[in-house]
């Protein structure tokens, strides 16, 4: 496991550097991955407007602010996303925000589906679910690991579930608006408990 970390990491890139990819990709009406489709090409244009409306809008609370100001330790967030992904476009810009709080943390991020080795480590219900945060130490021991969705984002849509039976287009519009009203909020208290018990 810790080589693959270690491999990945040399691919990964920055925030800017996604962001700049997904955005380069869409000019030639591209995705990123290697299915291309115009349903994914659509989706990952819907969210990189959204990116862009979040990196301007997000704000973190100075009870999480403080939280992060406490971190001595040296650390790095690795994160497997992909541009056509609706949650990762919805908490991608609050980790970035949260690892600019503190120099100690180095946030990177690795498509998912070129570095599926990895992404089959950190399934979720088994599932290749993005986006999926991995907490590094210094010496890229795995500390935890978040995603791919808030906790309270992940009990609404369990209970949808638990409802109708399964996930469908109406629920995937109510969660963007979830999102929306919530702010990054979520995000911001997982990773606030998260970072508590490291």
């Amino acid at each position: 496991m810790k080589q693959l970390i270690a491999k990945s990491l040399e691919n990964a890139i920055s925030y800017s550097e996604y962001r700049t990819l997904v955005h380069d990709l869409l000019t030639d009406g591209k995705s990123t991955g290697p299915v291309q489709s115009e349903a994914l090409t659509n989706y990952s244009l819907l969210n990189d407007r959204r990116m862009k409306r979040l990196d301007k809008t997000i704000k973190i609370s100075n009870q999480t602010k403080a939280v992060f100001k406490s971190i001595t330790e040296k650390q790095t967030w690795l994160v497997l996303s992909e541009g056509w992904c609706g949650d990762a476009a919805q908490n991608l810009p609050v980790i970035h925000k949260l690892a600019t709080e503190n120099k100690n943390i180095t946030l990177k991020i690795i498509l998912r589906d070129e570095h599926l080795a990895v992404m089959d480590l950190f399934l979720t219900n088994g599932g290749r679910s993005i986006p999926k945060v991995i907490v590094l130490d210094a010496q890229n021991n795995v500390q935890h690991t978040w995603g791919p969705r808030p906790t309270l984002a992940t009990k609404i849509m369990a209970d949808y579930k638990a409802k109708k039976g399964s996930i469908d287009a109406q629920f995937k519009q109510d969660l963007q608006v979830w999102y929306n009203k919530n702010k990054g909020r979520s995000v911001q208290e997982d990773f606030v408990k998260m970072l508590s018990v490291l």
